[in-house]
């Protein structure tokens, strides 16, 4: 990425985590089904899982297993939990992610993230990934209103003091845009992740890119 003296679009980037900047959509998937049977229900289709990724917990569960009672939700999440933690060492960020990422610390930008990953696993990604040193802020979806709901672009928007239109959401899913769509936020949606292009485009972000190599050359040339 050529150097720049000042962000000139955007100041403030806001990344979504799982699907945007690490390769974590099919392992998820894997997880979730997983998680199902160990609780005697019936694992949902690939489709079906990676819609939910993103989303809050009771909005998943009410998507993904719409008659499971709120009393079992803690041992799927404890089942989800260990089936992802077998298999979080193979989770890793896209291709030139870290390197653009670096590069965007570096140029001026201010970053963050916006995630449906609680506190404790986003910590943990930070490090495992060693990625956490160029973000400047960061919200879980266990500190607020998870998507689609504006509550983390809104929050990180006023903890880092930048207006609205200096603002750029980028994500892999319809529930990233319909968060950037309600806190007034622009957005381009990366089609490398959990949701198909069809549904990213419906939502007119400003681009939907087809790989990480291409998002950082879109933001190098708009951002």
């Amino acid at each position: 990425m050529a150097p720049k003296t000042m962000p000139t679009t955007f100041e403030l980037l806001v990344f979504d985590w799982d699907g945007t900047v690490v390769d974590s959509a099919a392992h998820i998937v894997a997880s979730l089904q997983a998680a199902c049977l160990d609780i005697g229900r019936p694992p949902p289709d690939e489709r079906g899982a990676r819609y939910i990724i993103g989303l809050g917990l009771q909005d998943a569960m009410n998507h993904l297993l719409p008659d499971l009672p709120p009393a079992e939700y803690p041992r799927l999440v404890e089942r989800y939990r260990h089936h992802y933690l077998a298999g979080d060492d193979r989770v890793l960020p896209f291709h030139g992610i870290a390197e653009g990422i670096a590069a965007l610390h570096a140029n001026g930008f201010l970053l963050a993230v916006a995630t449906g990953k609680s506190r404790r696993g986003l910590d943990r990604a930070f490090t495992d990934t060693g990625l956490g040193r160029y973000f400047h802020l960061s919200r879980c979806a266990d500190e607020g209103l998870p998507k689609p709901h504006p509550d983390m672009l809104l929050t990180l928007i006023e903890s880092l003091n930048v207006a609205k239109d200096r603002t750029l959401m980028i994500g892999d899913t319809t529930h990233d845009l319909e968060m950037a769509r309600n806190a007034g936020v622009s957005a381009v949606a990366v089609s490398y992740g959990a949701h198909e292009r069809d549904a990213l485009y419906a939502l007119e972000p400003l681009a939907c890119v087809e790989s990480s190599q291409e998002l950082m050359a879109w933001l190098e040339q708009n951002a």
